[in-house]
């Protein structure tokens, strides 16, 4: 008998739907047993998130010091032979109850020696977030196997506007309309259960024990070279920023909110007059630095890759 376990966190249940249909296949196949672990933080992240509530949160984000997380349980004498790991991406980090796992001592006792494969559901920028997981997992003294990367449906112009809506108003959009609905598609969400049929076929010939990948060639993690600019730029932002913020107390005190408001401003008008300017300086760039790109895909889209040689291997839905 295998035992798998799934930790996850989810704040809008869209990564809930993600690991259900995943794991699908493992639920259902004989000699795996399947484990949940769904993480719950002391004091919850609402969902719409306020304005000031989601961009105070930030600094605490990216420099990996999350609220507690609620006590949690497993199965007393249950040795894992694999570890599923989902998680959201919030500000180019990984969200906060999944850092606070892995930075837990509990967390990291469960994850030594452990296999893993991180599945991440996002908007479309997630190279940051995990390089900062893959470092916590070594810290834990893990094994990353794989890496799964969905993302949100429409361009990275379109859902600049519609996962800020999603996320501050709850409204996810109407289909037909102009702009696509908010979040992952349904199609998208549905042929997760390929990379579930392949867990099981691994399993089935013990190959968690071995360096990986298990996933490979079925379009894991496919990496947008014009976006790796974006985040390493905005991560840099991103720590800068919440140095200052923190300086200025813990969140929610009164000199910090008002600088919140000074930084959505400064955001906002950034984004409308210096990023189409670095977009198109980029763009015309790109042809120069494509052989640096290229090669910086090739890492990010580690250990997984994006090829496509096993999709008609496994079936979806």
């Amino acid at each position: 008998m295998k035992n798998v376990l799934v930790i996850h966190y989810s704040q809008t249940g869209q990564l809930s739907e993600v690991v259900h249909k995943l794991c699908a296949p493992l639920e259902a196949a004989e000699g795996i047993a399947l484990h949940q672990l769904a993480l719950r933080p002391q004091q919850d992240y609402p969902f719409p998130w306020p304005l000031l509530d989601f961009v105070d949160t930030f600094p605490e984000t990216v420099y990996h010091e999350p609220r507690p997380l609620q006590p949690w349980q497993l199965p007393e004498g249950v040795e894992f032979d694999l570890v599923i790991l989902a998680y959201q991406v919030w500000f180019l980090s990984p969200a906060q109850p999944i850092t606070a796992f892995l930075q837990s001592s509990q967390g990291k006792a469960l994850l030594k020696d452990k296999p893993v494969v991180t599945v991440i559901a996002c908007r479309n920028m997630w190279l940051m977030a995990q390089e900062q997981v893959k470092q916590l997992l070594t810290q834990a003294g893990a094994r990353l196997l794989d890496n799964v990367a969905l993302v949100d449906q429409g361009s990275s112009l379109l859902t600049f506007i519609t996962t800020p809506r999603w996320m501050l108003t709850g409204n996810k959009g109407r289909p037909g309309g102009w702009l696509p609905v908010a979040g992952l598609s349904e199609q998208t969400i549905g042929r997760a259960s390929r990379f579930g049929q392949a867990l099981v076929a691994a399993l089935d010939r013990d190959e968690e024990r071995g360096p990986g990948p298990l996933l490979h060639g079925l379009e894991a993690a496919v990496v947008d070279i014009r976006l790796i600019p974006s985040e390493r730029i905005g991560r840099r932002s991103f720590m800068i920023w919440g140095k200052l913020l923190r300086r200025l107390g813990p969140p929610g005190t009164a000199a910090r909110r008002i600088a919140l408001r000074a930084y959505i401003v400064f955001l906002l008008t950034l984004i409308i007059t210096v990023v189409p300017m670095s977009m198109l300086l980029r763009t015309l760039l790109r042809p120069l630095l494509r052989r640096k790109l290229m090669a910086q895909k090739a890492y990010f889209e580690q250990p997984s890759g994006s090829g496509t040689q096993r999709m008609a291997t496994f079936t979806h839905d």
